[in-house]
Formats: structure tokens, sequence, C-alpha cells
């Protein structure tokens, strides 16, 4: 009980910060200056091996302006054949965009449009299943669905409205009643 009184006792710290929650966005950070950030360290017990990696160091930290190269022979080894089919014409239309908007923005676009695409074609295949795939009386399957009727509360010119309902087929039929058979 004297732990839950001093848990409730203590006054909370807000703390707050100016700059964001983490510099890294969680990755653990790769110190690329080691021992050589400081001056004094950078010119003190440094051999000649050292001083030849630190300049080839540096040296390959600048990256060439045909950076980074495309290897055809790495995209068909990373992705299976059929993965390199459905790819196919929006990669062709990545190649279209390029040169008139961007590598960048080419990339989005087509990232974007083969989304909508595919949000299109969901609702399409939805929409159809909805309308000719309804639960009959004549099967098991399908989406069975049931129509509300319209709300009427007091106030509303005919309040006490009765049911549309009047007959026992129109309750739970599922289709019986309009049958050819």
């Amino acid at each position: 009980m004297d732990i839950i009184r001093r848990f409730y006792s203590k006054k909370s710290e807000v703390t707050t910060s100016s700059g964001p929650a983490s510099e890294t966005g969680g990755v653990l950070p790769i110190d690329l200056e080691g021992r050589h950030r400081f001056v004094r360290q950078r010119l003190t017990n440094m051999t000649d091996e050292e001083r030849a990696f630190r300049r080839k160091f540096l040296h390959d930290q600048h990256i060439h302006e045909d950076e980074p190269v495309v290897v055809p022979e790495i995209y068909q080894e990373l992705y299976n054949p059929i993965r390199r089919a459905y790819r196919m014409p929006m990669d062709a239309f990545q190649e279209f965009l390029a040169p008139r908007i961007g590598e960048r923005t080419a990339f989005n676009v087509r990232f974007v449009t083969g989304k909508v695409m595919m949000g299109i074609v969901a609702t399409y295949v939805i929409t159809y299943y909805f309308l000719y795939n309804t639960n009959t009386w004549e099967r098991k399957s399908g989406w069975r669905v049931h129509e509300s009727r319209s709300q009427c509360v007091p106030g509303d010119p005919d309040f006490p409205r009765t049911s549309d309902r009047h007959l026992p087929k129109h309750y739970a039929d599922r289709g019986f009643s309009s049958s050819p058979i």
C-alpha cells in the first residue's frame, strides 16, 4: 500500500524537447569520423598507413555523378518472371514519364497510379459480386442482403407510418416469390 501511495504522490515532470524524438529515426548511428573528429586526435599518433586509409576513406565518400548504376542483370536476378510480367506495364509507363518529369516523380506517379488502379479493380470486383452473387433460396453461397426500412420519428408528416411489408412473403423471402418455378 505504501508503494502505491508513493507512486501517486510523485509529481510528474514534463520535459519539452526542441528537436525530433530521434535524430536517426530509431536506427543506430554509424560514426564515420571515428577518432578523427577532433583536430588534436587527428594530428597525433597517426601512422602513414592510417593516413593512407583515411585519405582513401574520405575519397570513397564522394559519389560519382553516374551513381547509382543500373544493371539490368541484377533486376533479372532479383525478381522472378511472374513479378517481372505484372510489373511490365507500369515499368514502361515509368520509363515513358522519367525523361519528362524526372526519375523520382515518375516513380511516385507510377506508385500512386498502380495503387489507384488496384483500388478501382477491387471496387469493380466487389460491386459485381454484390450485384450478381446475392444469396437466394436456391443456393447457400453469396451475400445475404437485408434492406432496412426508412426512419420515421415523431414530427415527420407521415409519423405513425405502417410497415410496407404487409404479406408474409415480404419477410425472409430471399427471392422465392419472384422465382419462375
